[in-house]
């Protein structure tokens, strides 16, 4: 009896911790799909970009002809995302928001990036910038295309090359080869900050990955044996204890198949949505210090 009373009181206090900086949740809730429907449905009347600091990075394509290249196209997009959150004066779209539109207008997960459909997809999320690519065989091979929505040109094509293995190396190649292009001012100390990796755990990253498309999918619990393995290989890793402590707090996951250990850890390190309810299932946190941007008329972090 004492132990279910500890148990039961760890996991009040856990979801009663404030929240702390971290960008959006990755769980693509009800209220996220019904945004993209109206969208859609409301696509004629939608007005021109009124935030001209506004960036969506879309997935990128595998083209490399070998499936296991497949988890990238999510995982490169999840990982500068990620990155781009933290520049100041920029204003992202959540990856949640893609996936919706995915989803409704029933595209595959490259779909979005084909020629011709970027500038729409670019209205639909409120974004002046658009930024998709491609993966490429040999030694890995991305090339970003940085879009300007508005004039409906592209900016530029960064590249980043190198072996699977220097994956983490070639994000942040990418990364600053895109805020080049999109002429963002940093300052020393912010620059170094962006140099921080997600993680360089080869072991972590895929896991990682492979636990973003399964929470897409609604394989809840798949998702968070994956988000539990990446942990274990690096505790460190971007995103996945959000990702978990998500789960948990929307409740899409029973807490009672983790372990004490990590409901512990999720405790001391709460990161994300302790306060996520299914009946609220967008609220999120914001990063102190940034503004909300707005995209497809709702507001998010």
């Amino acid at each position: 009896m004492m132990k279910k009373w500890m148990y039961s009181g760890l996991m009040i206090f856990l979801f009663l911790l404030p929240t702390t900086s971290l960008i959006a949740g990755e769980v693509v809730t009800q209220n996220i799909r019904l945004w993209a429907k109206k969208a859609l449905e409301e696509e004629k009347a939608l007005q021109p970009v009124a935030a001209q600091n506004t960036v969506a990075v879309l997935y990128f394509e595998n083209k490399t002809g070998k499936s296991e290249f497949d988890p990238l196209q999510k995982g490169l997009a999840l990982m500068l995302i990620t990155d781009l959150f933290s520049v100041k004066g920029l204003q992202v779209v959540e990856r949640i928001k893609v996936q919706a539109l995915v989803e409704e207008m029933g595209f595959g997960v490259t779909g979005l990036v084909q020629p011709g459909s970027v500038p729409r997809i670019g209205k639909l999320l409120g974004a002046r910038w658009i930024i998709g690519g491609e993966i490429t065989a040999g030694s890995i091979k991305i090339q970003s295309n940085v879009l300007d929505v508005a004039e409906s040109k592209i900016l530029g094509q960064p590249v980043a090359t190198g072996e699977m293995t220097d994956l983490f190396r070639l994000e942040k190649d990418l990364l600053f080869k895109i805020i080049e292009f999109l002429k963002i001012e940093m300052t020393p100390q912010e620059r170094e900050e962006l140099k921080k990796y997600c993680s360089t755990n080869m072991r972590a990253l895929p896991l990682l990955f492979k636990g973003i498309e399964a929470s897409d999918r609604g394989q809840y619990e798949k998702a968070a044996q994956f988000y539990e393995s990446a942990l274990k290989e690096d505790p460190k890793i971007c995103i996945a204890r959000g990702a978990l402590q998500e789960l948990i707090a929307l409740k899409l996951i029973k807490p009672q198949k983790r372990s004490q250990e990590l409901l512990k850890s999720l405790r001391d390190q709460s990161s994300l949505t302790d306060q996520l309810s299914p009946e609220d299932g967008t609220k999120r946190t914001t990063t102190p210090g940034r503004q909300p941007s707005r995209v497809g008329g709702e507001t998010s972090p």
